[in-house]
C-alpha cells in the first residue's frame, strides 16, 4: 500500500464548500495520508486573494496607517470565519485570527503575515478531516542565503513519521533567524514536494481548478489538447515560460527519489490529469512537440564586435555589468561577432537600462550596441524533437506564414526546445500559430 501526498491548491480552499470537496476527495482514498493546503483563493473573478490581503495588511502596519490595517484584516477575519459557517462547525477561527492580528500588530513580520493564509487554512482542514496539524515550520528550514536547507527532507521524514495522517499548511517554513519564511509565490507547490519527498510518497497529487496541463494557455487556444504525460524537464522548461499549473521548483525535491507528481482537478476529480514522471513513456511519434508556453516583458541587448570572439574574457566583462547589480539573464544567444543578453524587464527599471548599456558602452568598446524593449520569449518543448528532422523548419515556416517577426532564436544544447523573442504584441499570436502547427 503506497502513501499519496495531496497539495489542494487557493481555489480547492476558496470557500467552505470547495473545503468540503476537497475532504472528500481526500476520504475517498485510503492511500491519501498527508494533505498540504494553500490559503483561500479567489472565489469569483473580482475577488481578491487571501494572501493578497495579507500583504496589504503588512505595508499598511509598516507605514502606520492603522485604520487601513483594520479594514483589510476585517475582510480577512470575514472570509475565515465565512468558510467555518459554510462548513457547519466550530473550527475556533476567532481565536485563532485573534492570534494573528496580535502577532502581526506585535511586529512578527511581513513573511510571518503572508503566511498566515496557509497556516488557518490547514487548521481548518485538519479539523474537517480529524487528522493531526503539523505546523510547516517544524521541518521546512531555509539556508541564511534563502535557499531551501538540505536538513529539510530528513527533519520531514522525522517529524512526519510520528504521524499516520497529517494536514501540514504551504508556503513557508523556519528561516535561519529563527523566524517565519516564505517561498516565492506559489511555493506551496514546493512545499508539497518536500512532504511527499519526507514521507518517501508512491504519488504527489496537486489538485487545482484545471484538469492537467494543457499543450498550451487555454485563454490563447481555445480546448488546446491536455497532455498525459511528461518528464521533470520538459516541466521545468514549459513552468519557468509561464506556464503556471504548477510552480518551476516543486519538481526538484521528488526528481531524485523518482516520485511522480499528478496534475489533478478539484472540480472534476475522475478526470485523468496529467502524470509528470523522471522519463516519459509516450511514444514521441504521437507528436514531437510537448507544449508550448510564453512570457512578456524582456529586454535584449545585442551587441556587435568585430573579434569578439579572440578577446578573452569579453563575455565576463559583459555580465560583470549586470552581476554587480543583482542583475539575471534568461538567455545569451551569440555569433562569432555579436551576442544578446536577454533581461527580465523588472530588473532594468528606474533608468537602470540606460545605465547598463552606458557601462558595457564603457567597458567593452562595442562597434555597435542596440537595445530591444517589450519582448516575449515563446518556447516550443519536447523530447521529441531533437529525434524529428524538419522541426524547426515547420517551427519557422508556421510563424511566417502568421506574419509573425522573429527578433531572436535560441535553442538549448539538448535540442528540447526552441524559443524564438517576438514583440509582445506577437505574442498570442505566435503561440497559437505553433500549437496549430504541432497539434492541429
Amino acid at each position: 500500500m503506497g502513501i499519496k501526498v495531496c497539495k489542494f491548491g487557493g481555489t480547492s480552499m476558496a470557500d467552505g464548500n470547495v473545503i468540503l470537496t476537497a475532504a472528500k476527495i481526500v476520504q475517498a482514498d485510503k492511500e491519501r495520508k498527508y494533505v498540504v493546503v494553500s490559503a483561500p483563493g479567489k472565489r469569483f473573478g473580482a475577488d481578491i486573494k487571501v494572501t493578497d490581503l495579507l500583504y496589504q495588511c503588512s505595508d499598511e502596519f509598516e507605514r502606520g496607517d492603522t485604520v487601513a490595517f483594520a479594514e483589510t484584516f476585517a475582510k480577512i477575519r470575514a472570509r475565515f470565519t465565512n468558510i467555518e459557517t459554510e462548513i457547519g462547525k466550530q473550527l475556533g477561527m476567532k481565536e485563532a485570527l485573534d492570534e494573528v492580528e496580535k502577532e502581526i500588530l506585535g511586529g512578527a513580520g511581513r513573511d510571518y503575515c503572508a503566511s498566515r493564509g496557509e497556516y488557518l487554512a490547514a487548521k481548518i482542514m485538519s479539523a474537517v478531516l480529524g487528522v493531526a496539524f503539523v505546523d510547516a515550520t517544524e521541518f521546512v528550514r531555509f539556508n541564511e542565503d534563502g535557499t531551501l536547507s538540505d536538513t529539510t527532507f530528513d527533519l520531514a521524514a522525522q517529524v512526519l513519521s510520528a504521524h499516520e495522517r497529517a494536514v501540514i499548511p504551504g508556503f513557508y517554513g523556519l528561516g535561519a533567524n529563527g523566524k517565519v519564511k516564505t517561498f516565492s509565490r506559489g511555493g506551496g507547490d514546493i512545499s508539497g514536494s518536500i512532504v511527499a519527498r519526507g514521507v518517501m510518497a508512491s504519488l504527489y497529487e496537486n489538485w487545482t481548478d484545471v484538469s492537467g496541463f494543457y499543450a498550451c494557455d487555454p485563454r490563447i487556444v481555445n480546448s488546446p489538447k491536455c497532455i498525459p504525460e511528461l518528464s521533470y524537464q520538459e516541466l521545468r522548461e514549459l513552468s519557468y515560460m509561464g506556464a503556471n499549473v504548477l510552480h518551476s521548483e516543486a519538481i526538484f525535491p521528488v526528481r531524485n527519489a523518482g516520485i511522480p507528481i499528478r496534475i489533478c482537478n478539484t472540480f472534476r476529480p475522475t478526470d485523468a490529469g496529467t502524470y509528470i514522471v523522471k522519463t516519459s513513456t509516450r511514444d514521441i511519434r504521437d507528436n514531437v512537440v510537448t507544449g508550448i508556453a510564453g512570457k512578456k516583458d524582456f529586454t535584449a541587448i545585442s551587441i556587435e564586435k568585430s573579434m569578439m570572439n579572440s578577446e578573452v574574457g569579453f563575455v565576463g566583462k559583459v555580465l560583470s555589468v549586470i552581476g554587480h547589480r543583482g542583475i539575471s539573464f534568461e538567455h545569451l544567444p551569440s555569433g562569432i561577432d555579436t551576442m544578446s543578453l536577454v533581461i527580465d524587464n523588472e530588473y532594468l527599471k528606474n533608468g537602470v537600462l540606460q545605465e547598463v548599456v552606458d557601462e558595457m558602452k564603457t567597458l567593452v568598446k562595442p562597434d555597435k550596441i542596440y537595445v530591444h524593449e517589450n519582448i516575449s520569449l515563446v518556447a516550443t518543448v519536447g523530447h521529441g524533437m531533437a529525434n524529428n528532422v524538419g522541426t524547426s523548419a515547420r517551427l519557422f515556416k508556421a510563424l511566417s506564414e502568421a506574419g509573425i517577426n522573429v527578433m531572436m532564436i535560441d535553442q538549448g544544447s539538448s535540442e528540447m526546445n526552441i524559443i524564438v523573442g517576438v514583440e509582445n504584441a506577437d505574442c498570442a499570436g505566435c503561440i497559437s500559430a505553433i500549437y496549430n502547427e504541432f497539434f492541429n
